[in-house]
């Protein structure tokens, strides 16, 4: 167990009347052993208290000296880090539907193969995380707004239609003012929750308002975009009977994150696309928080209170 602090350390001062005490004890009892041994017939000693009980009588009093310890340690409030579910959260999974997302250097398909992975994401969410969906080509929509519940944004997911054209910085403003919208009712005396934009895509902005200025308008309200390049340089697609190359561009995926202050993942395979969005829920949906750590000592302490008592009425039928 990784202890990272304390609440109250001053507990650990009682450890200085523990130890005094069990000191007392021990050195009471060798005193006594001495002057027993000094005085007695040796012959006759051995046979009324034989050395192993000596011993034995012992084992209680350390016993209780463990347990005072650990008792001790959790009276002092030991603290660790643990990650725990986010109570409040947004979330917009922003997804590229352009003509370019039907390249199959990603199998069966870069549509196919993202549908699969953002399902996965929105159904692994914890619960308190409010998730909504955007969707992008030539224009963007709002298809599901923030909401706890997860089947609206899988089935949206499921219904994915692509569109001509890349809109990027159109999807950002429409994910944006979805967030800002849904976050005026949320306010309160911790005001509104931290929000964040996940934006997956695979190619260059082709129409619609600047991409980096809305990614410059998401720092300035605090939230941060998480882009996810999605493809291979050897992307193609068939347009009217011509192979068209359709590479990746995370030239200005990577500009996205960095000007937003998120961050830029690189997705060239559909395993790696899951993996991306695998640790981003880690990242949204938990939080590292200081927990208290006591109760293990509790329960350790009081097991070797309850073995201490009966080791006592064992060796000497009273308790010490």
């Amino acid at each position: 167990m990784g202890i990272d602090g304390f609440s109250t350390p001053l507990w650990f001062a009682l450890l200085a009347v523990i130890l005094a005490v069990f000191g007392t004890y021990f050195w009471r009892a060798r005193r006594r052993r001495r002057h027993v041994v000094r005085f007695a017939n040796l012959p006759l000693l051995e046979q009324v208290a034989p050395t192993g009980s000596y011993r034995w009588r012992h084992v209680p009093p350390v016993l209780f000296l463990v347990a005072f310890v650990l008792l001790t340690v959790a009276l002092a409030g030991p603290q660790a880090q643990a990650k725990v579910p986010r109570n409040r959260a947004t979330v917009m999974l922003v997804i590229d539907v352009s003509p370019s997302m039907e390249a199959t250097d990603i199998r069966p398909s870069r549509i196919k193969a993202a549908q699969g992975a953002a399902k996965d994401f929105v159904q692994n969410m914890t619960e308190g995380i409010n998730l909504g969906l955007v969707t992008f080509g030539g224009s963007a929509t709002v298809d599901v707004s923030p909401t706890t519940a997860r089947k609206p944004v899988t089935d949206a997911i499921d219904n994915i239609k692509l569109q001509p054209a890349t809109a990027t910085g159109e999807a950002i403003a429409a994910a944006l003012q979805a967030i800002q919208q849904f976050e005026k009712g949320l306010g309160g005396p911790s005001g509104a929750p931290p929000a964040r934009i996940v934006l997956m895509s695979d190619g260059k902005q082709t129409a619609g308002r600047d991409e980096f200025a809305m990614a410059k308008q998401c720092k300035e309200g605090g939230i941060p975009i998480s882009t996810i390049s999605y493809g291979t340089s050897d992307g193609v697609v068939d347009l009217e009977g011509q192979q068209v190359p359709v590479p990746v561009d995370d030239e200005s995926l990577h500009e996205l994150a960095d000007m937003s202050g998120g961050e830029f993942y690189k997705a060239d395979t559909s395993d790696k696309l899951r993996e991306i969005y695998q640790s981003l829920g880690e990242q949204i949906g938990y939080e590292t928080q200081q927990t208290d750590v006591s109760k293990p000592f509790v329960a350790l302490g009081a097991l070797a209170t309850i073995t201490a008592a009966g080791a006592a009425l064992l060796v000497s039928q009273r308790l010490p």
